[in-house]
């Protein structure tokens, strides 16, 4: 079972930036970055293999990078140009075999929130 722990979510104004983490408990193949908002189906934001391999939902292509530090097996999401409609709850997923925004990740965090306001 792998253990994913979420940070650095928060309250941040049309325009802004915020950097999320994720902290794994162990190394995956793949890494990944969800968002649901109320009322919403969970949204795909970007996954990033083992060896640095990138996908982005076009929501956020050009505003928001994600990278991982294999050796403290944390993941990061640096999300720029953030807009009221980037307000979700973000969360870390991970998965041992697969790697695109499609995939049905096995491993999930909890979550931290992310409020953008116009």
């Amino acid at each position: 079972q792998v253990q994913l722990v979420e940070s650095g979510g928060g309250s941040v104004q049309a325009g802004g930036f915020l950097r999320l983490s994720c902290a794994a408990s162990e190394s995956t193949y793949c890494m990944g970055w969800f968002r649901q908002a109320p009322g919403k189906e969970r949204e795909g934001v970007a996954t990033i293999t083992i060896k640095g391999r990138t996908e982005y939902a076009d929501s956020v292509k050009g505003r928001f990078t994600i990278s991982r530090d294999n050796a403290k097996n944390t993941l990061y999401l640096q999300m720029n140009s953030l807009k009221p409609e980037d307000t979700a709850m973000y969360h870390c997923a991970a998965d041992r075999l697969f790697c695109l925004l499609r995939t049905n990740f096995r491993y999930w965090g909890q979550g931290t929130q992310v409020t953008v306001s116009s």
